[in-house]
């Protein structure tokens, strides 16, 4: 198949859990003999227009868009959506709800299979306005009408969509990415004043709807000597945001902002947390917290519907999204019961291993692709049946009356 995606910043991915579930996934369709072409924008990986590249057998083509907030991602679907549309793609895989507003470009230019991802409701996103929420809400309107198939990463999603569009979605969750080797002394953990398996760990863009304040906030109000916290991320436009987050934690010694990792050092991060902390009120299916599981690391996260669907079965603990005083419980707890928490975390490894592949999502996605060919080689055969059973029973009415 010719497949075309839009709606990515590009590859290799830097940040954004899209861009690392593609760079996972659409390799692996090239290793089985399909060509990917990924529409990207050229302010984000840094190319002339119309530059084209190829990274691991994936073709990157990069399209220009208008470098203001809110309108980078938009422009640069519509155009890639034109583009896809014109050029004989037999799949147009949308990511996200932004870049699906203009799903409907292809579906009239062209006879490709459209399909949209939706890895979460981003108009519900706190750094998005009132008018660019509406813009995103329409375009999950959008991919709902015109997307021949709509793919969402976790069952609450998939449950919305039924619910608001009688939709019936297909179900295809994230996979932990692979992590780079890393020091087993821990030299970059320890260069923060850190001890391994002695701090907290929020892995994440420091945005509003992911809850880094509330962390924070629970955290101060533990007093512990002896374990420090770690924001790790960068910004998604939410300087002011971050600027807040800063002034809660104010001059202490024990809460360290990490900045944004990547390779080793992100590996090391990870692999040295004695407890990974996600208080999102707002997620898809996250990257960052089916990365931890992987590695064996406790986790603690708030009770929204995705984080049930990963940590409930005792695989870790839940606390009630939005409240302090029951984040700041659920740490004590945990850092008051080693044990009990290091058999969880080896449960949710063992889940985790077992249910989320990047092999079986890719063949996944290749199934929804495929499917409506295959229902017309489907209909053939049926057609080629039908001819057939015609022609048996012509013959036999023939030698009766003989």
């Amino acid at each position: 198949m010719k497949i075309a995606v839009v709606g990515v910043k590009g590859l290799p991915a830097k940040q954004g859990g899209i861009e690392h579930y593609c760079q996972a996934v659409y390799p692996r369709m090239v290793e089985r003999g399909h060509t990917v072409d990924l529409y990207a924008r050229s302010s984000y990986i840094k190319k002339s227009w119309l530059s084209v590249y190829e990274h691991h057998g994936v073709r990157v083509i990069c399209l220009p868009s208008l470098p203001f907030r809110g309108l980078d991602a938009l422009t640069n679907s519509a155009l890639a959506a034109l583009v896809c549309g014109l050029r004989g793609y037999d799949v147009i895989h949308f990511h996200a709800l932004g870049p699906s507003l203009f799903s409907f470009i292809p579906r009239f230019l062209s006879s490709a299979k459209i399909i949209s991802t939706c890895q979460g409701l981003d108009w519900q996103r706190g750094k998005w306005g009132k008018s660019s929420s509406s813009v995103i809400r329409l375009g999950e309107k959008m991919a709902a009408k015109y997307a021949h198939n709509v793919i969402v990463v976790s069952k609450a999603l998939q449950n919305y969509f039924k619910q608001t569009y009688d939709l019936d979605s297909v179900y295809i969750p994230n996979a932990p990415g692979i992590y780079a080797k890393s020091d087993p002394n821990f030299t970059f953990v320890k260069s923060f004043g850190l001890q391994p398996n002695k701090y907290l760990l929020f892995l994440g863009r420091l945005v509003p709807e992911k809850r880094p304040d509330l962390l924070l906030q629970a955290f101060q109000q533990l007093k512990q000597s002896d374990w420090k916290l770690v924001l790790a991320g960068g910004d998604s436009d939410t300087t002011e945001y971050i600027s807040e987050l800063l002034a809660l934690a104010g001059d202490s010694s024990k809460i360290v902002f990490a900045g944004e990792l990547r390779g080793s050092n992100l590996a090391e991060m990870v692999r040295g947390a004695g407890l990974f902390v996600l208080p999102s009120d707002l997620e898809g299916l996250p990257l960052a917290m089916l990365e931890a599981m992987r590695e064996g690391v406790p986790v603690i996260a708030s009770d929204i519907p995705p984080h049930q669907q990963l940590v409930g079965g005792d695989r870790g603990i839940l606390f009630k999204a939005g409240d302090i005083t029951a984040c700041a419980a659920a740490l004590k707890q945990a850092m008051n019961q080693p044990l009990q928490l290091s058999a969880m975390a080896q449960k949710a490894q063992r889940y985790i291993q077992k249910n989320y592949t990047w092999k079986k999502i890719t063949a996944d996605n290749l199934a929804v692709y495929s499917q409506e060919f295959n229902d017309q080689e489907l209909n053939l055969d049926q057609v080629e049946n039908t001819a057939e059973s015609i022609k048996q029973n012509v013959k036999a009415a023939k030698t009766k009356v003989v």
